[in-house]
């Protein structure tokens, strides 16, 4: 039996004085029974001849049946027993030990008693916590606040590269629109009498316009988030970063991470084409309601698709950006990570990019309304003209709300990003182990969460 106060685990030993094969309560041999015989342990064999092997001898003051004490704090007659230790001997300080003790390993038939965490326990130890997270599993709301805390924490680092992204892309974007894109091109698609060529040609040049805003959108978003990714990463180990050293490691990588996201652009255009393509074939040879139905359903078809590959491969910018791999061995490694998680991994996503959009959208929207209010003709004018008149006011006052909106945005994407990768490791391949290593934390895996000391 194991006499370390607070210990009474089911299955001991029993107690000395007491047989193994005795079951209930022992009874005093001053009480009227059955005659003993001679040779038991404890009384003489011969009349007048001392015993040979002496057993308990039974004092007269007896506490009644199953009323004994712990056989690790023995009672003298006539004295209350010692109270019970007041922070316990249980395993590695969980609460006060000992059989009936409260919040104890467990008293027989009480909730939680000798199995589990149970009530009596007090829950597992909590995770090492050195940086943004706890080094374990992440729910929802950790994920979600871990990105936050990575910009309240490090904001100087973190806003500082949103910021000077963003301002970069956008005199680029505001410049392009003032200096080269031409209004007069696209008013052929508010105007109703305009020929057909005049809405190919207006067409043909707001796609192209919308294309190059796009890309260069796209190049500072993939520098954003190779920066970002370094940022959040060093954050969860509770080291911080400066801009310089984020570029000096992102930067062998922002060439691949720029080639992964501009062929996953293509993946997604290639799906959306095979699916429209037989609708617009149908349509192009006569059948116009079969087309449009047609073209309908492989939109949808399409959009479904794509959005399944898209969240498959979501994870493969933070695997590139950290592993240091390959593009195709960053999709590899996504895929293998969100593989049986996608339902999560999309809500996740979605209700992250849900939250960035609504709060940009809170700062963007007034700055558009003031910009059109400051223009020649006003905010009526501006929405008459269905947002084509781009003047300098509205173009500079505008790209203000673009850049704070995108300094909320590009933080809460990524970071989002990042830890969910990170918990995808954790769950699956024990990263907290590496990480808790690599942030000095000692003799970390010992008592890891969850597991029942001593199991």
């Amino acid at each position: 039996m194991n006499d370390t106060p607070g210990w009474a685990s089911p299955g001991s030993a029993p107690s000395d004085g007491q047989k193994p094969d005795q079951s209930g309560t022992a009874e005093p041999t001053d009480r009227p029974g059955p005659a003993q015989p001679a040779d038991q342990p404890g009384q003489a064999s011969q009349p007048g001849q001392a015993p040979q092997d002496p057993g308990p001898q039974w004092s007269k003051d007896q506490p009644p049946p199953a009323q004994w004490s712990a056989p690790s704090s023995p009672t003298v007659p006539g004295q209350a027993p010692p109270p019970p230790p007041p922070g316990g001997h249980g395993p590695a300080g969980y609460g006060p030990a000992g059989p009936g003790a409260p919040g104890g390993y467990g008293t027989p038939g009480s909730p939680g008693a000798y199995g589990g965490w149970g009530s009596g326990w007090g829950g597992p130890p909590p995770a090492a916590k050195p940086g943004i997270i706890p080094l374990r599993p992440l729910g929802v709301g950790e994920i979600l606040d871990g990105a936050v805390s990575t910009m309240r924490t490090y904001w100087r680092t973190v806003l500082g590269i949103s910021l000077t992204v963003a301002v970069l892309t956008e005199i680029i974007v505001v410049l392009f629109r003032g200096l080269v894109l031409d209004d007069s091109s696209t008013d052929a698609l508010n105007d109703p009498s305009a020929t057909l060529s005049e809405l190919s040609r207006a067409m043909s040049d707001a796609l192209l316009n919308s294309t190059v805003v796009f890309v260069i959108s796209l190049v500072g978003t993939v520098i954003a988030t190779a920066l970002l990714t370094t940022v959040t990463s060093r954050a969860v180990l509770g080291k911080s970063v400066t801009i310089g050293e984020a570029w000096r490691d992102a930067r062998p990588q922002v060439v691949k991470l720029f080639g992964l996201i501009c062929l996953l652009l293509l993946i997604t255009a290639g799906i959306v084409t095979v699916g429209t393509l037989p609708g617009i074939l149908v349509t192009v040879s006569g059948s116009t309601g079969a087309g449009v139905a047609l073209t309908v359903l492989g939109v949808i078809g399409a959009g479904i698709v794509a959005l399944w590959l898209m969240i498959r491969f979501s994870l493969a910018s933070p695997a590139l950006m950290l592993e240091k791999q390959g593009i195709k061995k960053a999709m590899s490694r996504s895929a293998k990570l969100v593989q049986g998680t996608w339902w999560r991994i999309f809500g996740i996503q979605l209700l992250a990019t849900i939250i960035a959009n609504v709060v940009a959208s809170i700062i963007v929207i007034p700055f558009t309304f003031l910009a059109a209010a400051l223009s020649g003709d006003g905010v009526t004018g501006w929405l008459n003209s269905g947002g084509a008149d781009l003047g300098w006011t509205f173009l500079i006052v505008s790209g203000i709300g673009a850049v704070i909106g995108s300094m909320i945005t590009f933080p809460i994407t990524a970071g989002v990003t990042v830890l969910l990768y990170i918990d995808q490791r954790i769950r699956r391949e024990a990263l907290d182990l590496e990480l808790a290593r690599a942030a000095g934390v000692q003799d970390y895996g010992s008592h890891a969460p969850g597991a029942i000391p001593g199991s």
